[in-house]
């Protein structure tokens, strides 16, 4: 088949192709979010040790 109907066939084949790609896109992306969120750990930063008066925030419980 030769004409309009075959090139409308045709895209819709690259179209059945594109969307497992773009899936397997994102669910890589979400995998490497997950991946580094567990791996990954922030350094201390320095804050009060006794609560401020002047208003300062300090950790809630500290990791250092």
């Amino acid at each position: 088949m030769t004409g309009p109907a075959a090139a409308g066939r045709g895209r819709w084949k690259s179209a059945w192709l594109l969307i497992p790609a773009g899936l397997l896109l994102v669910a890589g992306a979400n995998a490497h979010l997950v991946y580094v969120a567990v791996t990954s750990q922030p350094d201390c930063v320095p804050h009060l040790k006794e609560a401020g008066t002047s208003g300062n925030y300090r950790a809630a419980k500290s990791a250092c």
